[in-house]
């Protein structure tokens, strides 16, 4: 029995991993999107720079993503086997769906959503944890608004700054500086990201006895999970570039490097705060604040409408997703 509960453990371990993966994989188009599309990297050099920091991301952050996902949502007296499970099934579900229509949706919050519904099937209202929960909600709309915001004040601040400057002067220098602001966005990505997959593995491990006391993660986990996101960006998904990079806004240089230090900022002090965000949702709102820094039609609001559908329905799609897979693993799992 207990051989078999440890078999059931690991292949979750697996599945997490797998998730892992999938939401570098899924998301890498919003680290290198930009790059490619101003021409300063080719597709291939990209990811390969993306990756590396997402990998190394976890030698500058703390865990307190991974503590919030872990145990700050809900409650981890009611997690077992099944609940994990479920809460996998549905974000990976839903990002396989989004992924194939080329739709930029949140690989967070489809985690977030999946966590919610198996956990809402299992024991009600009584085990969501309202106040990470409504932190989490409240951060799918600050994320972008923050990231739009940025971009915005930064975009026209070197509009004044660069207004005697030659154009193509300044798009060679800001074409170079993206190398920093890419940088910068991709450890964003990486410790944000990583971490809510450490915080579901090291719930899981918990549940299963194989850890005690106060909540901590092992540091097999945080490098496991670092590896699998770098591995998923180096493969990339190349259907939502060409969304990230040319359908929203039309970028050059000095708006790609606009956008990604505002997403970065962004990223950056949300995961000081522990607050699992979306990237897609962050980069998504600096790129929509470099359009507006021009004028509102610079922005293509019917591509920009189909990524807020996405967004809203992720969560309620990955926890109903989720609720049906921990009906069907209850049995065997729970």
């Amino acid at each position: 029995m207990i051989e078999q509960t440890f078999l059931v453990m690991a292949a979750l371990v697996v599945v997490a991993l797998l998730f892992d993966f999938m939401n570098g994989f899924h998301d890498s188009a919003n680290s290198i999107a930009l790059m490619v599309s101003t021409r300063l990297l080719t597709p291939q050099a990209a990811v390969v720079w993306a990756a590396f920091f997402n990998f190394i991301a976890f030698l500058f952050f703390g865990l307190h993503v991974a503590k919030t996902i872990g145990s700050g949502i809900v409650s981890p007296a009611i997690i077992d086997n099944a609940v994990i499970f479920g809460a996998l099934c549905g974000a990976i579900i839903w990002n396989v769906v989004t992924w194939w229509f080329g739709i930029p949706s949140s690989s967070s919050h489809g985690l977030v959503g999946g966590l919610v519904g198996a956990a809402l099937a299992k024991a009600g209202w009584k085990a969501i944890i309202a106040q990470g929960l409504i932190k989490t909600s409240a951060a799918i709309i600050l994320s972008p608004l923050l990231g739009l915001l940025l971009a915005i004040a930064l975009s026209i601040s070197l509009l004044w700054i660069l207004e005697k400057s030659l154009p193509h002067q300044s798009e060679r220098r800001f074409n170079k500086l993206q190398f920093l602001s890419s940088s910068l966005y991709s450890l964003g990505h990486g410790g944000n990201d990583a971490q809510k997959t450490m915080g579901i593995i090291a719930v899981l491990l918990y549940a299963n006895g194989y850890l005690h006391g106060e909540f901590s993660i092992p540091f097999w986990v945080v490098l496991s999970c670092q590896i699998a996101m770098a591995l998923g960006t180096l493969l990339g998904g190349w259907r939502i570039v060409k969304t990230m990079g040319m359908g929203i806004t039309r970028i050059r240089p000095t708006g790609a490097f606009c956008a990604q230090t505002s997403g970065a900022v962004t990223l950056l002090l949300a995961t000081s705060l522990g607050i699992p965000v979306s990237t897609t949702h962050t980069i998504t709102g600096a790129i929509v604040g470099v359009g507006l820094s021009r004028r509102v039609s610079a922005v293509r609001w019917d591509v920009a409408a189909r990524i807020v559908w996405a967004w809203v329905l992720t969560i309620p799609a990955a926890g109903l997703i989720a609720a049906i897979f921990w009906y069907l693993a209850k049995s065997f799992m729970g």
